[in-house]
């Protein structure tokens, strides 16, 4: 019996999207605040050791994605290292970074300020963006790391 509820609750959670889970100590590795008290900007990657580190943003994880360098402990050496998820931002989804669309310049900021609501799909963002003046939608390899110092006003 309680085989069946599981696969039932599985088949379910596969159906409808898992919500990315968040306990109320996770802390942002960048911005040092709880994740949990803004859930449709969160984001973890789990690393090759099976730690997950917490962002409080897709600008945060972008942070550290460009340079895990800063961050010797979790010996991320390249993207295999990494298994990446973002929030979906309207239903709160866990969706795979690398298969999300980010929505640059809308109205909408983080914790961190100007940033990149990740949508499950290229339709959503946009209808996003026309909504919150996006001025672009870029998919995962389109960020780069001068996006993300052009959001942390970092230019180099």
């Amino acid at each position: 019996m309680i085989k069946k509820l599981l696969i039932i609750a599985l088949a379910i959670g596969a159906l409808f999207g898992a919500k990315m889970e968040i306990s109320k100590d996770a802390t942002c590795l960048i911005r040092k605040v709880k994740v949990y008290q803004a859930p449709e900007w969160a984001a973890t990657i789990q690393v090759r050791s099976g730690e997950i580190i917490y962002f409080s943003s897709p600008k945060s994880m972008f942070e550290f994605y460009f340079e895990p360098s800063r961050w010797p402990e979790y010996q991320v050496k390249n993207d295999d290292d990494m298994r990446i998820n973002v929030t979906d931002y309207n239903t709160l989804e866990k969706i795979p970074a690398k298969e999300a669309y980010y929505v640059y310049g809308s109205q909408k900021t983080s914790p961190g300020g100007d940033d990149l609501p990740a949508f499950s799909s290229k339709d959503k963002a946009e209808k996003f963006a026309k909504k919150y003046e996006g001025r672009r939608v870029f998919d995962f390899s389109q960020v780069s790391d001068g996006l993300i110092n052009l959001l942390n006003d970092k230019l180099r």
